[in-house]
């Protein structure tokens, strides 16, 4: 098998897999980052949402050449001890109930708040629609995202 070098979350590390191995495998079963979930494994539920270069990225579709060359982030790279705003917010707000989804959800709040530091309620309801919440958390979601926008002016 190939080895390919990837940065995830600002560091550089070695891989043995095949080259369509899915980031997600990459990062739960070879580097021990389960963070990142498995959902539907067909890019629609958003569990598995990491960031690519700082886009939202499904890992359970994206082959590890994807990342070659690029900085990966997963929700453990977030923020080193938890006090990113969008886990802040997460926190203040007690957004998840079985909390499958959140890592997903917070990676896509954050990209978010990065690109537009102050969404109205239609732009962050058209970007956290691409997640499932099967517990209904969705009011939540949106409070947390418009709380971690103020936490982030702070």
């Amino acid at each position: 098998m190939p080895e390919y070098s990837l940065k995830i979350n600002g560091k550089k590390l070695k891989v043995d897999v095949s080259e369509d191995t899915p980031l997600l495998w990459v990062l739960r079963d070879h580097l021990n980052l389960t963070g990142t979930k498995y959902g539907c494994g067909i890019a629609q539920c958003g569990a598995c949402t990491i960031h690519v270069d700082g886009m939202p990225t499904r890992s359970c579709i994206s082959p590890v050449t994807l990342g070659i060359g690029k900085e990966i982030t997963t929700i453990e790279g977030l923020s080193e001890n938890g006090d990113h705003p969008v886990q802040k917010a997460w926190d203040a707000i007690d957004v998840p109930q079985c909390g499958f989804c959140q890592s997903g959800q917070m990676m896509t709040a954050s990209a978010l708040l990065k690109e537009n530091p102050n969404p109205n309620d239609e732009e962050i309801s058209m970007a956290m629609s691409a997640h499932i919440c099967r517990c209904g958390t969705y009011h939540r979601i949106n409070d947390a995202v418009k709380l971690a926008a103020k936490i982030q002016k702070q």
